[in-house]
Order: structure tokens, then sequence, then C-alpha cells
């Protein structure tokens, strides 16, 4: 089996070499960029399995580069580092494509975990798909295509992967750290905000008047339920 390619976009030489050599001790394959547009210019030659994006960089920054990206129609999964702390900030490379994040400065350990629990949950085996409802959503696993009452509507990758899972364990209540492991594939003690956000997006995209089944349990995590009276 071929060894993950990982697109590594920062303008700090520094920080490029050393993740660098940590994901080749790792077991990865690599190619860097020091700026945005070089960056593009090395995805029309390589198909990289992942990138990871430093958000501050002159010329065009993280934000902008991954708007490019996303805007080609290319899902390949995002990692962003940032020194930012205004979730703000956060939200909005989630909000474009972004898997996940890390905050500078980060500790080698928790980079390369979050990098391989993005690649176990993106390079999975295919499994059987079927189409899921609840109320008046309806997700198709083979096509991804999700509708509300047979209107079209357009969800991220991250999106679809939350609502087909809190779909698949239907009326369940969900722990953030079972959704974690199982949506994000982050395994290991996290303060990420990651999951109330997404929770977020999906809220605004699907509930209404008629429909408000993505529910919080206080102190425990998420669930999505049926209209009331509707089995």
């Amino acid at each position: 089996m071929e060894k993950p390619l990982i697109l590594i976009v920062d303008d700090e030489i520094g920080v490029r070499e050393l993740l660098t050599d940590a994901l080749r001790i790792g077991g990865f394959d690599t190619i860097a960029a020091k700026d945005g547009m070089s960056a593009l210019a090395l995805m029309r030659k390589a198909n990289p399995d992942l990138l990871v994006i430093d958000v501050n960089m002159p010329i065009m920054d993280g934000f902008d580069f991954l708007e490019r990206v996303r805007s080609n129609k290319n899902l390949v999964p995002a990692l962003m580092l940032t020194a930012r702390k205004d979730r703000s900030d956060v939200a909005r490379g989630l909000r474009i494509g972004a898997d996940d994040y890390v905050t500078k400065p980060f500790g080698l350990e928790e980079l390369m975990l979050r990098i391989q629990a993005i690649l176990r949950r993106t390079r999975r085996d295919e499994q059987e798909f079927s189409v899921l409802t609840c109320g008046p959503i309806s997700l198709n696993e083979e096509t991804y295509q999700v509708y509300l009452n047979d209107a079209a509507v357009e969800v991220s990758k991250t999106e679809f992967r939350l609502l087909q899972y809190l779909m698949q364990n239907k009326g369940r209540v969900l722990t953030k750290s079972n959704l974690l492991s199982s949506v994000w594939g982050i395994d290991f003690e996290s303060e990420t905000g990651v999951v109330d956000t997404y929770i977020s997006y999906l809220r605004r995209k699907f509930h209404s008047e008629d429909f408000d089944g993505i529910k919080t349990v206080r102190g425990i995590g998420f669930q999505i339920l049926e209209p009331p009276g509707k089995k």
C-alpha cells in the first residue's frame, strides 16, 4: 500500500522542515509549499491525501487557499494550523471545509494523532449504503445527497458524516467523545469545540417550525429524534 502523501503549506521554513521530518519519520510522504499560490501549483502535479495548512501566510492566506481548493470541487482533507485564538477564525476554517485545526504552538504527538485520525476516517473501506430518514430529512449514503422535504440541501463532507452518524443512531444519545471518535476519528483527549460548531451548522440547515429534531442532552451529548407522533 502506498504511503499517504501530505502537502505542507507554511511560510515559515523552520515549521516546514520540522513537519517534513516528523511526517516522514511517521511513515508519510510529503511535499511542501511556502504559500498558497505555490501550493496550488503543486496540486496541479500531485494529488495529496491530506493538506496541512498554516492560516497566516503572505500572498494568499490559509483560508483563501482552502477556499480556492474547495471551489474546484476538491474534497481532499485539510488540517489548519493557526496561532489565532479567536473562535470565529476557527469556525471560518471549519465552515469553508477544514476537517480539523491545531493551535500553535502545537505538540508533534498531538498533530500526528490528528493527522492519523483524519486519514483513518477518510481512507476507510467502502461500506454498504442505504437511504436514511428522520422526519423531513433523507440522506442517501451512496450518492451523498441530502434532502429536506424533497429539496436538495448542500452540505459539506464533514456535515454529511455527522448527520449520517446521528441518523444511523436515531434516538440514541451520543456523547461528544463518541462523535469525535466516530465522525472525526479523534480517539484521544481533546478540548476541541468542533462537535458543537457542526451541530449548529446542521441546525441552521435543517431546523424549521416543523422540525427541530437535533437535540442537545445537557451534560451528555446530542441525539436526533423523529418529530412527535411519528415513529
